[in-house]
């Protein structure tokens, strides 16, 4: 990533501030008011509450979400709400509503749609979002036509009654959606169901400077004390970005995929991943980007497929979005029926890891042999990941890796 741009995300999403000219870090102009940027600060806020949330609930399990995935689904599901359910939910989300009207918000989260939509094109990333509405349901045209003018969303008519068929008709549509990349995202069990919100996203990048593929060989992963698996370990010896934190016991290193796309590799110390969570916000990320220092690393990172599932009910409404599934809900802009309300929210995220990059890993030059000697870094114990978008400054992944096996 240009330091222009890092620091530019940096100062956004420490100071929170809605940018109305700034420079542009695609490019050496000036653009206009660009809403998606005032949505950075709460986004990054909300990501690292629900992660934690998420991680207390499941402490010995791998967790891997998208976050701003997770953040433009309920934007859009805000859409159907009205009254306090609308503004518990965008409050949920982080945002203030007297410092930032509504209209902004959701105007924002369209932007974002727009912009990471046509990202993809270029990163190999696929996300959207559908909802599942019972067929008995008449849902207001009004609603059908803005989620799929500023989300390219569609709601799809189910038969909840037939669980099995339900769930066939939800896998499918993702399966089609993702080119097959995204399979089995849900799995019903028999209970009353209305509307089911389905949100989903695929990443695979390319890094900017690859990893030999003749280096990947299997090596330990140490889960635990008496768990350890084989994995295929992939190997670059380069000068990367790399700090040993002196605050946080853990290392880390940054690389960079092409386009947009930073990822975040922290290893904490034996025993200390609780410490390093616990401690993550956007003060965090400013600290380590400001110490982080070009070094000669021997780096290993299992070349790995992630994968997360999740059902967020009783997670947001520990995080105090609860209204929309309870008969508190007010749904008005979505449907005419009263007490309508949300079943359940459904978020896939996979992300593959592997060697390919656009150009080789560049090796130190003889001068910076002779002055050190190379740093070796191996994510063979449970470690996390981190991977932002740095055009639309959010954050498309976090994750705590377990047992990549």
């Amino acid at each position: 990533m240009p330091l222009a741009a890092y620091t530019c995300l940096l100062w956004l999403l420490t100071n929170g501030l809605w940018t109305t000219q700034a420079e542009d870090p695609s490019d050496d102009g000036i653009y206009t008011r660009s809403p998606h940027r005032g949505l950075a600060p709460a986004n990054v806020d909300f990501a690292f509450s629900l992660f934690r949330q998420l991680v207390a609930s499941a402490p010995d399990k791998n967790m891997f979400i998208s976050p701003v995935s997770i953040s433009m689904a309920l934007a859009m599901l805000s859409l159907g709400a009205s009254g306090h359910t609308r503004t518990q939910l965008l409050q949920g989300l982080g945002f203030n509503l007297t410092e930032i009207p509504e209209a902004e918000i959701l105007q924002g989260f369209q932007h974002l749609h727009r912009l990471l939509g046509e990202l993809g094109t270029s990163l190999d990333m696929t996300l959207g979002n559908a909802l599942f509405f019972d067929h008995r349901l008449e849902l207001l045209e009004s609603f059908s036509v803005d989620i799929k003018r500023y989300y390219e969303s569609k709601s799809l008519a189910t038969d909840f009654q037939d669980w099995d068929g339900a769930s066939r008709q939800i896998n499918k549509y993702i399966e089609n959606k993702t080119q097959g990349k995204i399979v089995h995202v849900f799995s019903g069990v028999e209970s009353p169901a209305t509307l089911i919100l389905v949100n989903y996203i695929f990443f695979k990048g390319t890094w900017a400077h690859s990893f030999d593929p003749e280096g990947t060989r299997e090596k330990n992963f140490y889960v635990n004390e008496t768990t350890t698996v084989l994995v295929p370990m992939m190997f670059q010896s380069s000068v990367i970005k790399y700090l040993h934190d002196s605050v946080l016991p853990c290392r880390l290193v940054q690389l960079d995929y092409m386009g947009n796309g930073t990822a975040f590799f922290i290893l904490p110390d034996e025993g200390k991943m609780d410490t390093v969570i616990a401690a993550l916000s956007r003060d965090t990320i400013q600290r380590w980007s400001n110490f982080l220092t070009s070094s000669w690393v021997h780096l290993y990172i299992p070349k790995v497929s992630i994968t997360g599932d999740h059902k967020f009910r009783g997670v947001l409404a520990a995080m105090g979005i609860s209204d929309l599934f309870t008969n508190q809900a007010n749904f008005s802009n979505l449907a005419q029926e009263a007490q309508l309300k949300v079943s359940e929210v459904v978020h896939k995220a996979v992300l593959q890891l592997d060697e390919k990059g656009a150009e080789a890993a560049v090796s130190p030059g003889r001068t910076l042999q002779l002055v050190s000697e190379p740093l070796t870094i191996s994510f063979n114990r449970p470690f996390l990941i981190m991977i932002f978008d740095h055009f639309t400054w959010s954050s498309l992944f976090l994750g705590k890796i377990v047992s990549p096996a």
